[in-house]
């Protein structure tokens, strides 16, 4: 197989992919996959060009997954922009473009789905029911696909990119999850999809999500080890924005998500979610005790 150059392959099938892929594999190439909802943003390309950097041949998916969205969100309302997606997969250096429709994903009502327990219960999982189930379910479908890879995620969503790893492992699939740093804007807001939605008020406001976590980190590596003191300063400082509702503000565990070591010990992930207006924003940071 001659590996796409230029402009990327658009594919609509499962078998279509499976086809170019197995070739590539049969020639030697590493495959490198970016699964998103598009809408791409800096943060989706900077995942393409890390995929571009260690792979031989990069596929990205574009697919709006309807399992991970409940009643009354936005699956409907998400954005959507094919065209501009695919230009920015072309600059990025995509070879494949992955864009099934949901007949394609889900010929039949799915009877199958891939459950990770307390990992997907807590922090977003707490606010969204189903809504790692979902994404378990639709990732594990396309690893199934592409079969052998790297497969590169965003640390943004660190309870995904945790709960991708864990699904991997346990389930012994031939794909190496890899995390990638969060990309921001200039004032440290999280590149995110879902910032087309905020009004101009709420993006002034935005950035109350990283100057909570930074709160957090300076008190963790300050030395202070009582996780709900840690999570009160970032929910004080949630506060000094009227326009935002706070989901939660969690000092855990990077491995269970949860406050599972009291006190605080070693490694700490600080995660953050908010609701501005229709816009439900998360963000996380990494810290370390003292």
């Amino acid at each position: 197989m001659t590996v796409p150059a230029g402009r990327p392959v658009t594919e609509e099938t499962i078998g279509g992919l499976r086809a170019r892929l197995d070739e590539a594999r049969s020639g030697g190439h590493r495959v490198g996959l970016v699964p998103t909802m598009g809408f791409l943003h800096a943060g989706h390309r900077s995942l393409i060009e890390h995929a571009r950097s260690e792979n031989d041949l990069v596929v990205v998916s574009i697919f709006v997954n309807p399992l991970q969205f409940n009643p009354g969100e936005d699956f409907d309302d998400y954005p959507r922009d094919l065209d501009h997606d695919l230009a920015v997969c072309a600059r990025a250096g995509a070879d494949i473009v992955f864009t099934p429709g949901q007949d394609e994903m889900y010929p039949e009502p799915v009877a199958t789905t891939v459950r990770l327990g307390a990992l997907a219960d807590v922090l977003c999982g707490a606010s969204r029911p189903g809504h790692f189930d979902g994404v378990a379910t639709v990732v594990a479908k396309l690893f199934a696909i592409v079969g052998e890879c790297s497969a590169y995620f965003g640390e943004k969503d660190f309870q995904q990119l945790t709960i991708v790893s864990r699904m991997a492992k346990d389930l012994s699939l031939p794909v190496s999850v890899v995390g990638c740093p969060t990309v921001r804007e200039p004032d440290g807001l999280a590149l995110s999809s879902r910032n087309a939605y905020l009004s101009e008020a709420e993006r002034a406001q935005a950035p109350v999500l990283r100057r909570a976590l930074e709160a957090g980190e300076a008190l963790v590596e300050a030395g202070e080890t009582d996780g709900a003191v840690v999570e009160a300063r970032m929910t004080s400082v949630i506060s000094d924005a009227p326009l935002a509702t706070l989901d939660y503000a969690a000092a855990v565990s990077p491995t269970t998500l949860t406050r599972s070591q009291q006190p605080l010990q070693g490694d700490v992930r600080l995660l953050v979610a908010v609701r501005f207006g229709k816009a439900r924003l998360i963000d996380n940071l990494g810290c370390r005790t003292g």
